[in-house]
């Protein structure tokens, strides 16, 4: 009844203080219309634009997909086969439902050629950069009978997927360019190999170029996990699809992945001080990523000379067929000694690896039972984990190892392998363990007493905060350095305060990324408290929807407790509608839109969430703009969480406004 009233209270002020206007956006196209060159439609948040474009040091023309704010990066590109070479094509909507790119001739240049048939077919580009055919009536994604996300070209962007339909055998992959003036597929492509585990490879036709390793549950092998909070990614099961996919933790990130000509995946961030896109990582990143660099029962090191290492228990096949730099490409490793299975020999671990390709797998058998498996099988090479994450799983290797590295200096992939050895491998090892383990005892003696002061000072420090430490709910929230918030907003100057409330007071920032942050700091004179703070830190990191507040992350370190939010540049609802003047720049349209937008956070909240959440706080100035004006409901310091079918709750604080 509460929140029906709020909604109530909201229509009447926001009817009654302006004078209606209406503004549509034009991001559709429908029966009736047609996109000339040099005509385009700008997606709704006026985040993408399609339209035609001549690429550098080019006379053709073709329709494609760009950045409304940097026209230069064009992300899709439909007719990258065929171009049409004059500014006379033209994109219509066909009397069957399919969008049409004609030439001046009508000739057909390209077509979205989907056999489904709509009655009153729309054609939009959406937000997201995806562009779709569905019903007019029917907005659901379930209703789109074609979209260029399951077309994509050289760039993997936010909610795309890459891999398979398992039913349909469909396929999506990208394909760099040419070349720079040349659109059309190159010689590369980026695929989801699904041929045993999954996993991430680079091919020319059927030839592998760069392979990740397979997913482990946690990430692709060689392809870092990146602790961020500019986006999340995940690998997608299900029974009828396997996909990689991510999102970006909010809406003012920009971020994309896109395969060059040259077979080398980027992932670019747009930094909007320099207003340019920054590489986060390539990848491959070295030559032990090419393919089999070093042969078969090699090990590649990238940091060591030569590169390339026979396994341990291995020899090399002819010393002829090695330069003095360890890179010849006709190399390859074979047994040191004659095997003596099973009795002979045992298994020696090679941590923090790219794994061999070419395994058999068993994801019921846990490690000790694939130990013994491959043990009494004389023909196993080597065992390892297929999931990290679970423990649970069985890689064995028979034949020859290929495509190995280590995990160089610097970074934190790669997984343990163990090979099988002879027994004098194991003996060598061991004895060189001994001495490492005399060398590592008598250091410890003597760093002994202070490592122990060391301990007893992190005891008391553990001890001081420990009603403050708990964070078994908070592992989906990043945690940001202090430095790092300093460093943003100016070491928390006054110029940078943006406003305070009973939490404490709000900065602004601004990453070095470009990305702009609100932070709140709690203040030890506040009127709210811990309970607060893990509350919100709780529900904003297991939430996720356009109409909520984004949390980037939050600080524990010291006496400190900071949130840090995605930047609201238009302040909250309260701003606008309590001021005489701001209030009228609000259209009705615009009105109308901030209420269905709180009418679906709250349903969110209180019905699709994962969690049920009564917020007990919602008021105009919980409302904060962002700069589209689109509605984010915040602050869930005294928000509580409702299970099952939860009637009534008690509480011991006073909520509500």
């Amino acid at each position: 009844m509460g929140c029906f009233l709020f909604l109530i209270t909201f229509v009447s002020t926001l009817f009654f203080s302006s004078i209606m206007n209406l503004s549509v956006a034009v991001d559709t196209i429908n029966l009736s219309q047609s996109i000339r060159d040099g005509e385009t439609l700008v997606s709704a948040s006026q985040s993408f634009e399609i339209g035609f474009f001549t690429p550098e040091n080019s006379n053709n023309r073709y329709l494609g997909i760009w950045y409304k704010f940097n026209p230069s990066t064009v992300v899709w590109v439909a007719n990258r086969k065929i171009p049409i070479t004059d500014k006379q094509g033209m994109l219509v909507m066909s009397d069957d439902g399919n969008l049409v790119l004609l030439s001046k001739d009508k000739k057909i240049i390209w077509s979205t050629n989907s056999s489904r048939v709509l009655q009153n077919p729309v054609g939009q580009l959406l937000d997201s950069g995806n562009l779709v055919i569905r019903d007019n009536i029917n907005m659901s994604s379930d209703s789109y009978v074609w979209q260029s996300f399951d077309y994509p070209s050289d760039t993997l962007l936010p909610g795309m997927k890459l891999g398979w339909n398992l039913r349909t055998g469909f396929e999506r992959y990208l394909t760099p360019r040419r070349s720079a003036d040349d659109p059309s597929p190159g010689d590369f492509s980026l695929r989801v190999d699904i041929h045993g585990l999954p996993q991430i490879v680079i091919t020319t036709g059927s030839r592998k170029e760069v392979r990740s390793g397979p997913w482990n549950g946690r990430q692709f092998g060689v392809i870092p996990i990146v602790h961020n909070f500019i986006y999340k990614a995940k690998l997608v099961h299900k029974q009828d699809e396997l996909y990689y996919i991510y999102e970006p933790f909010n809406n003012t990130v920009k971020t994309h992945i896109v395969l060059h000509q040259s077979g080398t995946l980027q992932r670019l961030v747009w930094n909007w001080k320099t207003t340019e896109w920054s590489i986060l990582y390539s990848w491959p990143f070295d030559s032990c990523d090419n393919y089999a660099q070093c042969g078969a029962n090699n090990n590649c090191r990238i940091n060591k000379t030569p590169i390339c290492e026979c396994l341990k228990g291995f020899i090399p096949k002819a010393e002829d067929e090695w330069d003095t730099q360890g890179l010849s490409q006709s190399r390859k490793c074979i047994e040191k000694l004659p095997s003596d299975c099973p009795s002979g020999e045992g298994f020696l671990m090679l941590p923090a690896i790219k794994l061999p390709d070419f395994y058999w797998y068993n994801n019921s058998m846990n490690i000790n039972e694939c130990e013994a498996e491959c043990f009494k099988n004389c023909s196993c090479r080597a065992y390892a984990n297929s999931d990290v994450s679970g423990g649970s799983g069985c890689l064995m290797w028979f034949g020859d190892l290929t495509d190995i590295r280590e995990c160089p200096p610097g970074f934190s992939w790669g997984q343990d392998i163990f090979l099988r050895v002879p027994a004098s491998e194991l003996v060598q090892h061991d004895s060189n363990k001994k001495k490492r383990i005399k060398i590592i005892a008598v250091v410890s003696t003597i760093t002994g007493i202070f490592i122990l002061v060391l301990v007893l000072r992190t005891v008391w420090k553990k001890t001081k905060n420990r009603g403050l430490e708990s964070r078994e709910e908070e592992e989906e929230v990043p945690l940001i350095d202090l430095s790092t918030i300093a460093a943003a907003t100016n070491n928390f100057s006054q110029a940078n305060m943006i406003g305070k409330g009973g939490f404490g007071p709000v900065y602004k920032g601004n990453l070095s990324t470009g990305q702009e942050i609100a932070v709140k700091r709690l203040s030890n004179n506040s009127g709210q408290g811990v309970e607060e703070f893990k509350s919100e830190v709780v529900l904003i990191g297991k939430l996720q929807h356009r109409n909520l507040v984004g949390l980037l992350g939050s600080c524990i370190q010291g006496d400190e407790r900071m949130l840090i939010y995605e930047y609201m540049p238009n302040k909250s609802l309260d701003y606008f509608i309590f001021d005489d003047e701001r209030r009228k720049s609000l259209s009705w349209r615009k009105r109308f839109d901030t209420i269905i937008g709180i009418a679906r956070g709250l349903l969110y909240l209180h019905q699709d969430s994962k969690l049920q959440i009564i917020h007990r706080d919602l008021k105009a100035s919980n409302i904060l703009l962002d700069n589209d004006l689109n509605p984010k409901i915040s602050d869930f310091g005294l928000a509580r969480i409702f299970r099952g079918d939860d009637k009534e709750a008690n509480t011991k604080r006073i909520a509500g406004t």
